[in-house]
């Protein structure tokens, strides 16, 4: 008996040592070049929002460990924000980034079938994803869409790397026409104007966001290409010169949006004719168009939002203070 025991005990142990691997997922990084001695991790995991920080020691290498029991988008950052690796992961994967943070298309995602179709996809048209013009990426990932509906690949591509959400009928039917089972609810949570879940109060990914620009047209603005500060705003403002002043003095990394939040348009010309030139202005007509500035939750004015180059928010809130502080490095 004694001996049976014997078995059963490094059975058990081996047993429960993989249930516990199965609970979580893992990110080793190999990173040259990397300017600082720490990277941050987000993605939408089980409970909502994560955004945590990974040491690096001096070789560029750093180890995450997360848990979400569906498959989530998680983007690797630099101490700027900047993406270095955007990945699929699910409890149970062990994925290894490796690259040259200086060359970020040298980056390479492996550990997962999902990931490395979606790496030979990244490296088969290289040269689209540094083109400036986004549209001939978009046309190959629509096809890639159209002919392979059972692929999870489908709607990751349509969700991190499609741009063109200005028709949005069209991107509904590219979606739609993926099959359910490639298309989780975990992943589509990315979609513009799609909220995140809710829990605890936390705040909505937005990809892009329609506003009109003053003295133009509709503008879509794309989010995930850099971090994003939009300050909202109704006549009348007070201190304004002082709020640009703050404003102007940020990083030349985080683009500022200013956006008037009020159906009052003749004083928005007149309020705006003192600032500085070069200072851009949106108006947020609200109805369906902009939906995206009504998930930001604003309950009162002035309003400040923080989307980080992942499309999370970090931030909403009157305190600018707090809205220039989730803006640094940490």
């Amino acid at each position: 008996m004694k001996q049976i025991h014997h078995l059963l005990l490094p059975l058990l142990l081996i047993a429960t040592l993989a249930s516990c691997s199965n609970d979580s997922f893992k990110i080793q990084g190999d990173i040259a070049n990397l300017d600082d001695f720490t990277v941050k991790v987000v993605f939408s995991g089980d409970s909502g929002a994560v955004s945590e920080l990974a040491k690096v020691d001096k070789k560029g290498h750093f180890s995450f460990e997360g848990q979400s029991a569906q498959p989530v988008i998680v983007t690797v950052l630099n101490h700027l924000y900047e993406p270095l690796a955007t990945m699929v992961a699910v409890n149970g994967d062990h994925l290894k980034i490796k690259g040259d943070a200086s060359q970020s298309m040298s980056i390479k995602v492996k550990g997962s079938r999902l990931n490395e179709e979606w790496q030979l996809f990244r490296d088969e048209h290289a040269a689209l994803y540094t083109d400036p013009n986004p549209s001939r990426l978009d046309a190959e990932i629509e096809k890639y869409v159209r002919e392979h509906p059972a692929d999870m690949l489908s709607t990751v591509l349509l969700m991190v790397d499609y741009s063109d959400y200005s028709d949005r009928a069209k991107v509904d039917q590219l979606l739609s026409g993926i099959d359910g089972k490639a298309r989780p609810e975990s992943l589509t949570a990315a979609y513009p104007g799609t909220p995140m879940q809710h829990k605890k109060g936390l705040l909505p990914r937005l990809m892009t966001l329609t506003l009109v620009k003053h003295g133009g047209d509709f503008e879509t603005i794309k989010l995930t290409d850099r971090m994003t500060l939009i300050s909202l705003w109704a006549n009348p403002q007070k201190d304004r010169n002082a709020l640009i002043n703050k404003l102007q003095n940020l990083s030349d990394n985080i683009r500022v949006i200013d956006v008037l939040a009020e159906s009052d348009t003749l004083r928005w010309h007149q309020t705006i004719a003192g600032d500085p030139a070069g200072w851009q202005h949106y108006w947020a007509p609200g109805g369906p168009i902009e939906q995206g500035i009504q998930l930001i939750g604003i309950t009162s004015m002035p309003w400040f939002a923080v989307i980080d180059s992942t499309g999370m928010a970090i931030y909403s809130g009157p305190d600018l203070t707090a809205a220039i502080h989730a803006t640094q490095p940490r």
